[in-house]
């Protein structure tokens, strides 16, 4: 069995309560840094960097080095930003992690925002989360009765107020500079820096923002330290554990925390409980609608960062979207490519334009009008997406390079047969996997 960090508390009927969180050594870690001091905001930083935690959110970039980028001689208010818009198809983990447990998140945010010395803590969650944020501002409240959030914590005369902010909604909101805009008030169109948010953010004030999968790490990486944060992974690059989203055609779909570093053919089967009945894998998304799709053949990878990237694959946020035989890809494609032309900010021409032109030419495919011509013109499109103002749009078009690159055939069948030819049930075996 793997060890559960994340979901140790986790009720099939309810949230676990602030006494369960404190019985399972939470807070532990918040009253020694407030009460004695132990570790101070700037040791707090390091061990994040030493413990290599990277940002859950599907960047990956390491909450310590981002930390490290707020100047010591910042500004007062400063701000920590968490992330609980999860508005891409197939991720649903944040969600699961907040009506799970929602003190571990509350004090994660404490937690971090004493390592960069903030005052206010935002947490900036979608609409269609109202159970979350109705748990959360009563949660928030139980711990501020605990002395544990708000003012003057547990007598040190430090603050951090904790807020409840519902987005208007929006994808575009998950990127850190938009999400800041759309606080404001302002349109949801990212910024460009430098500055970075972290010296000039929200209200032009140094600002983290992080996910919220990977504000729960903090309280455990703290309380433990680095070496056993980083042991719980199964790969040398890796570290800790990671909460998978496993949807689609598998027996138990739903939320599995396991170290990084499992291969994915062992998430599959034995904790997505394997194929449904009648069922083949053909493909899967690995980390989300934003990544590239993966043919069955690769599904003996590790489900690590550095590996998938050596791959030439994204773990993203871990959101594992599973598709069989019968699956039609080119469907796939373009299902998610008419949610990201309708999410796109429209800030910028390549995404603005460009996502629903390859749109159109997807539906042109699948409706059985497309011609040889459109491929090459979809891949010269998705490859101008690199020049778009922010990481949207090369997101958006990760799944549709990977059904132009892998699944070449089944493209190409879709033109020569003049439609889908998956329309009567038939099998896309003979497309499953093939290289152009």
């Amino acid at each position: 069995m793997h060890p559960r960090v994340l979901l140790k508390n986790r009720k099939s009927d309810r949230i676990a309560t602030i006494d369960e969180y404190r019985q399972s050594g939470g807070y532990q870690a918040l009253e020694n840094a407030f009460v004695k001091n132990d570790p101070p905001p700037g040791d707090i930083r390091e061990i994040l960097l030493e413990a290599r935690l990277l940002g859950r959110g599907g960047a990956g970039f390491p909450i310590g080095k981002k930390m490290a980028t707020v100047p010591d001689n910042a500004p007062h208010p400063r701000y920590l930003v968490c992330n609980a818009d999860e508005m891409e198809p197939g991720t649903f983990k944040d969600r699961v992690l907040i009506h799970a447990d929602p003190h571990q998140l509350i004090e994660g945010l404490v937690l971090a925002a004493r390592a960069i010395e903030a005052e206010i803590a935002v947490i900036f969650i979608r609409r269609e989360y109202e159970n979350a944020a109705r748990i959360l501002e009563r949660e928030i409240q139980v711990a501020r009765d605990a002395g544990l959030a708000g003012k003057n914590i547990l007598g040190s005369g430090h603050d951090c107020e904790l807020v409840v902010h519902r987005s208007a909604g929006r994808y575009i909101c998950g990127e850190g500079t938009a999400l800041i805009n759309a606080l404001e008030g302002k349109r949801a169109n990212p910024r460009r820096p430098p500055p970075y948010p972290t010296t000039s953010g929200l209200w032009q004030r140094p600002t983290e923002v992080q996910n919220v999968e990977t504000l729960c790490c903090v309280p455990h990486v703290i309380s433990n330290g680095a070496p056993w944060f980083r042991s719980l992974a199964l790969t040398e690059s890796g570290a800790g554990t990671k909460v998978f989203s496993v949807s689609g055609r598998v027996n138990h779909p739903g939320c599995f925390e396991l170290p990084l570093g499992i291969r994915l053919s062992e998430l599959i089967e034995e904790h997505a409980g394997g194929m449904m009945p009648g069922s083949r894998l053909k493909a899967c998304m690995p980390g989300g609608a934003s990544t590239r799709i993966m043919p069955g053949s690769m599904c003996h990878v590790r489900l690590d960062y550095a590996e998938m990237e050596q791959h030439g694959y994204r773990l993203g946020t871990g959101a594992i979207m599973v598709f069989d035989h019968k699956t039609c890809l080119v469907q796939v494609a373009a299902n998610l490519m008419t949610f990201f032309a309708r999410e796109s900010c429209g800030w910028c021409t390549p995404c603005r334009e460009g996502l629903p032109y390859i749109l159109d030419l997807l539906n042109r495919i699948e409706a059985g009008q497309g011609r040889a011509e459109y491929i090459e013109m979809i891949r010269k499109m998705c490859g101008h997406m690199k020049y778009s103002y922010c990481a949207f749009a090369p997101g958006a078009v990760a799944s549709v390079q990977g059904l132009i690159e892998d699944f070449h055939a089944e493209v190409t069948a879709h033109i020569e047969n003049q439609g889908c030819p998956f329309k009567d049930g038939q099998s896309g075996e003979n497309y499953a996997g093939s290289h152009h």
